[in-house]
């Protein structure tokens, strides 16, 4: 699609919308299914008091509840999807604001559920689940309850923290809305015409050829937010106090505890990562020269990081690029691949193409009875190719989680979750790269390869580092603002980037308000541990490993039943361990090798 024109809602062709008719046929269905939720609403909170009054009592509670759920969620995927695709929509985005407020209230209604189930003890839980059939596949959920005891709090408290999370959602909200509605970025002048500058567009022009499109849209983009930055910064600030409330009134000791302890990850796995990643960033340094010798520049500079290096970019269409990622992962069977074909072309999982108002970046969304739907802006490139395979790989693994576990168990965690996506990016690339392919479209995959290591192999570990010291600040009682944190974050890029790139301090400081993930607490560093388990895990299903499709599907299909990093390790990855981050180096090193030899050799 062109970047001289983003379409309007309207006008995007709706075979390559997402299906939301299968979820609800009209607005006004789901209004209804809205409306019936919180009129049960006190039904849940009938099951207060009563769990220990024996074990079909429990088994009927927990029934009521799982039900509930897995409406509330048909109709919360209905409103945040409608509202992504296009921001803009008044309508939907009230939906939106609608449904979270009663999700708060849902949690509070069912917050009773743990400190019950704490206090009726987990001898007498263990003796029920072995007499109810319908108790028994909670062991792991009450070994992960009895694991958190120290951090579960009265019902009094436990409704209390429930009831505050609409109102927590507050500075996600406000920035989604600053960013992807409100700001208006200056144009951009291409062969003489003025062009618009969108959440969606952005990254087209940073892949411009042209090099003065390219440090234009790039300050364009920046100024806007470097506009906004004192805003930007006290809601960040916000954010921050909200984990730091978190943290303080479940008893921890630091947020990054706090984070880390709720999905039983030792937090050794985070320091881990970044020693690893610090210990290694002359391979990116390398990197960066062998792109500056390729553009013919004196210094790359972070507008040149996207850079083509190639005079004409391959075009990949949708369908070609589904294609490619079926066939790429059909190594874990032929029904996997086929339903990456379904899911793509017939059933609408993805919400395709760019329009007006759409949110920034791409995800993947569902819940238990609906589609694994993906939000994006495909560009017909390389580059989205990538994003789709990655989508998919997320969708693929709600697919096969809500397939295979009850619904207690049909959420998992992030840090697998980037696990998967990775994956899916890391099949596509082994076998592109092992195909007779032409030259160009072999720049292209690898190019797309840098790209996503970049962004999660370098910018998401940066990015940690400079989250895990704003949250220390706020633990300690220091204020925050926004040029201190500019200037924090331009120090860490600095280092990351090394000689061999050109840091604008300012605008590259202020890149922690360019990512909505900020507000995800401690989410960016799982993209690094996340793609360094994805090629670890990819390098054994490429090598043949006997059993490894086999491991790797057992992982997916777990979703919530185990701790992640158990998971992981079944199917042979331990991210306790330093090896597969160093792995993931190895990856990169030899990409760049290959793109060395491709556009300098």
């Amino acid at each position: 699609m062109s970047t001289k024109h983003v379409p309007s809602r309207k006008e995007v062709d709706p075979q390559r919308t997402w299906n939301d008719i299968s979820v609800f046929a009209t607005v006004d269905d789901w209004s209804a299914e809205v409306a019936k939720l919180a009129a049960e609403l006190p039904e849940l909170r009938q099951w207060q008091g009563r769990l220990a009054e024996g074990p079909s009592v429990l088994a009927d509670a927990l029934q009521a509840m799982n039900e509930y759920y897995q409406r509330f969620g048909k109709a919360l995927v209905y409103a945040y999807m409608s509202e992504a695709v296009d921001t803009g929509d008044q309508a939907a985005t009230a939906r939106a604001g609608q449904v979270f407020s009663l999700f708060g209230q849902v949690r509070g209604a069912t917050a009773f559920l743990d400190p019950e189930l704490l206090a009726i003890g987990r001898e007498r839980l263990t003796e029920w689940m072995a007499v109810e059939p319908r108790l028994k596949i909670y062991d792991h959920y009450v070994d992960d309850l009895f694991r958190q005891q120290a951090h579960v709090r009265s019902p009094e408290v436990e409704e209390l923290l429930g009831l505050v999370g609409d109102a927590f959602q507050g500075p996600s909200s406000t920035y989604s809305k600053l960013t992807n509605s409100d700001f208006k970025f200056q144009p951009v002048v291409v062969a003489g015409e003025e062009v618009a500058i969108t959440q969606g567009t952005i990254d087209d022009f940073l892949n411009s050829p042209d090099r003065e499109v390219r440090r234009t849209a790039w300050e364009n983009y920046h100024d806007q937010f470097l506009a906004y930055k004192n805003t930007l910064a006290g809601n960040l600030t916000t954010a921050i106090k909200q984990d730091v409330f978190n943290m303080r009134a479940r008893r921890y000791d630091t947020s990054l505890d706090a984070a880390m302890f709720r999905n039983n990850i030792p937090v050794e796995v985070f320091h881990n990562l970044l020693d690893t990643f610090k210990r290694n960033r002359s391979v990116w340094h390398r990197y960066w020269d062998v792109r500056r010798r390729a553009l013919g520049i004196d210094a790359v500079h972070t507008y040149d990081v996207w850079a083509p290096l190639m005079k004409d970019k391959p075009v990949v269409p949708y369908e070609q690029a589904v294609d490619w990622i079926a066939t790429a992962l059909s190594p874990l069977g032929e029904d996997y691949a086929a339903q990456i074909r379904r899911g793509s072309l017939e059933q609408r999982w993805v919400d395709v193409y760019p329009n007006q108002g759409k949110a920034a970046g791409a995800f993947s969304g569902g819940s238990q009875g609906t589609y694994p739907f993906i939000m994006m802006s495909y560009t017909d490139d390389a580059g989205s190719m990538g994003t789709l395979a990655h989508e998919l790989g997320h969708s693929m693994h709600s697919f096969l989680t809500w397939e295979n576990q009850p619904h207690v168990y049909a959420d998992y965690t992030l840090f697998a979750a980037e696990v998967a996506s990775n994956f899916h990016q890391a099949m596509l690339r082994g076998y592109l790269l092992g195909q007779d392919i032409d030259s160009q479209l072999k720049i292209a995959v690898l190019e797309e390869a840098m790209s996503n290591f970049h962004r999660y192999f370098l910018i998401m570990p940066t990015l940690a580092m400079f989250e895990w010291e704003m949250h220390k600040r706020v633990e300690a009682g220091k204020g925050l603002t926004a040029d201190d944190m500019i200037a924090y974050l331009a120090d860490l890029f600095a280092e990351s980037y090394g000689d061999a790139a050109a840091v604008d301090r300012e605008r590259d400081g202020i890149r922690w308000a360019t990512f909505g993930h900020m507000y995800m607490n401690y989410y960016v560093y799982s993209y690094a541990t996340g793609i360094s388990g994805a090629n670890a895990l990819a390098r054994r299903v490429l090598s043949g490993q006997a059993g490894a499709a086999e491991d790797y599907l057992g992982f997916l299909k777990a979703g919530g039943s185990r701790y992640p990093i158990d998971a992981l390790r079944s199917a042979g990855v331990d991210l306790t361990r330093p090896e597969p981050v160093e792995t993931a180096f190895e990856v990169l090193s030899g990409y760049i090798d290959q793109l060395d030899g491709l556009v300098n050799g």
